[in-house]
């Protein structure tokens, strides 16, 4: 079992940047596909990103394309999420879970963390 814990969250400007980390604890934690997802005020949960579990592999929703970046080190168990030129739309609770996987045209994961707050000012 992996339990992913989100870090970096907070208050910037449109236009800046911040970097999420998610340390997973577990020894198993290379082997597990890593995502991202948010949730905005008053909306549904929805993905932004995630990577394969060697990192060869990366997946973004249109809305952040160009802009985040994920990456991961194994030797840390650590995932990240870049993001640069934030938009006040960017503002949401963001969630790391370990196990991401696609389903169909969905994604969803299998151990969630308690998310951390970014917000984006106009």
């Amino acid at each position: 079992q992996v339990q992913p814990v989100e870090s970096g969250g907070g208050l910037v400007q449109a236009g800046g940047s911040l970097r999420l980390s998610c340390a997973a604890s577990g020894r198993t934690f290379t082997t597990y596909g890593m995502g991202w997802f948010r949730q905005p005020p008053g909306k549904e949960r929805e993905f932004v990103s995630a990577i394969n579990w060697n990192g060869d592999l990366t997946y973004y929703a249109d809305s952040v394309k160009g802009r985040f970046t994920i990456s991961r080190d194994g030797a840390k168990n650590t995932v990240y999420l870049q993001m640069n030129s934030l938009k006040p739309e960017d503002t949401a609770v963001y969630y790391c879970a370990a196990g991401t996987r696609r389903h169909g045209s969905t994604w969803d994961g299998d151990y969630w963390g308690q998310g951390t707050q970014v917000t984006v000012s106009s």
